[in-house]
C-alpha cells in the first residue's frame, strides 16, 4: 500500500532541501496568484515588489540576497522555488521600466504603474511616494511536476 503525500508532507520535504525558506504567494486573489505564477514559469517575471510597510514588525519576511523562498498557488500548495539575486528599497515613483518590465506583469512602465497603483490602494493603501521593497530573482525549481 502506497502511502498518500500530503500537502503538509511535500513542505517538510522542500524545508529540508532548501533550509531557511520562507514561504509566500503572488499576488491578492486566486486568479492574480496563478497568473503571476504562470508568468514566473514562462520566464517572464523574475521579480516582483511589496510594500515596505508590510513588513514592518516581519524583518524576517524581508527578501534576503541569497535566500530561497517557495511561493505557494493560492490554496498553500507549493508551485515554485526561487531564489533572490538582488533587493532594492525604492520609491514607488522612481521604479524604471527596466525594472518594471522585469516584473512580466506589463509592457510599459505606464501599464506597471496603472495595476500597481490599484493593487497598493487595494492592500493598504497608495502613495506615489511609498517605500517598495523590489525584489529580482531566479527560477530554482517548478513544483508542477513534483
Amino acid at each position: 500500500m502506497m502511502k498518500e503525500t500530503t500537502m503538509q508532507d511535500d513542505m517538510e520535504d522542500l524545508q529540508v532541501t532548501y533550509p531557511g525558506a520562507g514561504t509566500f504567494k503572488f499576488g491578492d486573489s486566486a486568479d492574480l496568484s496563478a497568473r503571476l505564477i504562470d508568468l514566473v514559469r514562462t520566464g517572464r517575471k523574475r521579480a516582483t515588489c511589496g510594500a515596505l510597510a508590510d513588513f514592518e514588525g516581519e524583518p524576517e519576511a524581508l527578501p534576503q540576497v541569497g535566500r530561497t523562498d517557495i511561493a505557494t498557488n493560492w490554496d498553500g500548495t507549493p508551485a515554485l522555488v526561487i531564489k533572490t539575486v538582488s533587493v532594492q528599497e525604492i520609491r514607488f515613483c522612481d521604479v524604471t521600466e527596466d525594472m518594471a518590465l522585469a516584473e512580466g506583469e506589463d509592457d510599459t512602465l505606464s501599464g506597471w504603474r496603472n495595476g500597481h497603483e490599484a493593487y497598493f490602494a487595494r492592500n493598504g493603501g497608495f502613495d506615489p511616494e511609498m517605500m517598495l521593497v523590489f525584489e529580482h530573482f531566479d527560477l530554482i525549481e517548478d513544483l508542477a511536476d513534483r
